[in-house]
């Protein structure tokens, strides 16, 4: 995989092109040298991202994807596809697999790699028979009590004229209502960027989970600037002011937990971000199966009904 530098990373591409010279060559002691000056180079580059930094590591075209979570963590995996009822979405996997020796479900976006991945995934934007797909596995899953582990990395639902008429609203509405009532334990990680109803059409959970990199938003930058200042070029103050990065969720009480990516972001070093991922949904996944179906359905409810904060203006008449 060749290696993409983001704007504000261009800095480290002459390191990297030296690093490969150093190690094409044998020079180790070089090659040593080069590799912790370029780690002290991302550790100075990475401690003080601004949001619209952030929104660019999270659609870092290296970064990993559903695919990659499940081959790291996932054990056995049998990927199931159509929803029953008009097609397959590639947008969405669904499948049934083993982590940590106990059988669960996942779902996740897939944006796709190449271009050729890119158009046969539509980019990770989903219609409408991805999420019927999707439910169609969470039934599944709750008639065999089954938790659930959703992945979401996604720009939002397709919004094309052939969803709509397929009932996009209707079905991601169906999925947050029936996500609500699921009676196994379901936890979703944003794992790049979560956008608008297209991420939460797999995202009513129990458990929230974030990587440091990511967002999770009701509107992309660039949708959300062109509907403020009709500019989308407007999608960096636009992403300022959404304040859809990890902390700033976190204080909110919008998601539960932040789990930290490698140094210059999971796209530097997959297989940390990927081990890490695993080990922060596995402790909140061994904490949810202790819960009953009614307590689960019910910490669920409680979870999302506790978002936001109505603030009482005194009126002086």
């Amino acid at each position: 995989m060749s290696i993409y530098f983001l704007p504000f990373e261009k800095e480290l591409a002459g390191n990297y092109n030296k690093l490969e010279t150093a190690l094409a060559f044998d020079k180790i002691d070089e090659a040593n040298h080069l590799e912790e000056k370029i780690n002290a180079m991302r550790i100075n580059i990475y401690k003080d991202l601004d949001e619209w930094q952030i929104t660019q590591v999270a659609r870092h075209p290296n970064r990993p994807y559903t695919i990659d979570y499940i081959e790291g963590l996932i054990e056995d995996f049998t990927e199931l596809h159509g929803d029953r009822n008009f097609a397959d979405d590639p947008a969405i996997i669904c499948g049934f697999g083993r982590f940590q020796g106990r059988s669960v479900c996942v779902i996740g976006h897939q944006k796709g790699r190449d271009t050729k991945a890119k158009i046969a995934r539509n980019f990770g934007m989903s219609r409408p028979e991805g999420y019927r797909k999707a439910l169609r596995l969470m039934k599944m899953a709750e008639k065999f009590r089954i938790p659930i582990i959703t992945l979401v990395d996604t720009p939002g639902a397709y919004p094309g004229i052939d969803a709509e008429e397929r009932g996009q609203a209707e079905a991601i509405a169906r999925n947050l209502r029936e996500m609500a009532t699921l009676e196994v334990p379901v936890i979703t990680v944003i794992i790049g960027e979560g956008g608008s109803g297209g991420a939460l059409g797999i995202a009513v959970a129990n458990r929230v989970l974030m990587l440091q990199y990511s967002i999770y938003s009701v509107i992309s930058p660039e949708g959300c600037a062109s509907i403020l200042w009709k500019d989308a070029s407007k999608a960096e103050a636009a992403a300022r002011a959404l304040k859809f990065t990890a902390p700033s969720l976190k204080s909110f009480g919008i998601i539960d937990e932040i789990i930290p990516e490698p140094v210059g972001g999971a796209h530097a070093n997959p297989a940390i971000a990927i081990e890490k991922t695993g080990e922060y949904v596995n402790k909140h996944l061994k904490e949810l199966v202790q819960l009953k179906p009614h307590e689960l359905q019910e910490q669920r409810y409680n979870r999302f009904r506790q978002i936001g904060k109505v603030i009482k203006v005194e009126q002086n008449v």
